[in-house]
């Protein structure tokens, strides 16, 4: 397995606790952010746009993505809008469909057309995915973000689809194409052979960095003493 100091792949931090936010920033790898509505409830966030700018107070030099929240393409414009202004590193995330799967190609072909930095969300196809990059407006900068753990999820290979979506993303310049819902540190390898640009970790598996490398035969001393630690802690006794 390659190093990290090979790769080429951007390591996005995915969170929304800005505490933890400004730590990994300070690293390196981090390449940029981004944040959903659902990672908001988990870290408490309560005023969304006070939490956004506070964010962009510190971290101005590498993209931040922060998602519309509206489920009506009239009002998910609007909010797009008032997003985009809040600075220049930012991207606006536009989910590929609302709640009732009506399709969002209008919005992202209008607000590209317009010169705004789109993240398009949610993607799970190969369709789904040409239809965005066609959607984009030439010479505009945007990030096509496939959920390759969801579709695992689903007991599917992902890695065929990301290949395909990575040679979709290429054919047009300033698409990115963004390994989405990553769940294990092996994917941002995968990632990387797959010829994504992007790939988003969250901070349970970029504690897992140190481990990349590491000999497999001191990894299995490692989790014997972990055990055996572990079973003195809790005064087993089977005999």
């Amino acid at each position: 397995m390659m190093g990290m100091k090979n790769l080429k792949i951007k390591i996005f931090a995915d969170g929304a606790n800005l505490e933890a936010m400004l730590e990994i920033y300070r690293k390196d790898y981090i390449k940029g952010f981004t944040t959903n509505p659902s990672l908001m409830k988990k870290a408490g966030v309560n005023n969304y746009e006070v939490f956004a700018k506070r964010v962009l107070e510190y971290i101005r030099d590498v993209p931040v993505s922060f998602e519309v929240f509206a489920d009506e393409f009239d009002l998910m414009e609007r909010e797009a809008k008032k997003i985009g202004s809040w600075g220049k590193n930012v991207y606006i995330k536009i989910p590929i469909t609302n709640s009732r799967g009506e399709s969002a190609i209008p919005l992202i072909k209008k607000l590209s057309a317009q010169g705004f930095q789109l993240n398009v969300t949610a993607i799970l196809t190969v369709k789904q995915v040409q239809e965005t990059v066609a959607a984009f407006a030439l010479h505009s900068r945007n990030i096509v973000s496939v959920f390759a753990g969801r579709i695992a999820d689903t007991g599917r290979d992902p890695i065929p689809c990301m290949k395909q979506a990575a040679v979709l993303c290429h054919a047009k310049a300033g698409v990115e194409l963004l390994w989405a819902s990553s769940r294990e540190l092996l994917n941002i390898f995968q990632a990387e052979e797959c010829g994504c640009d992007i790939i988003t970790v969250v901070n349970d598996i970029l504690k897992k960095l140190p481990k990349v490398g590491l000999d497999l035969e001191e990894l299995s001393l490692n989790t014997v003493q972990m055990f055996h630690e572990d079973a003195k802690m809790l005064k087993y006794s089977i005999l």
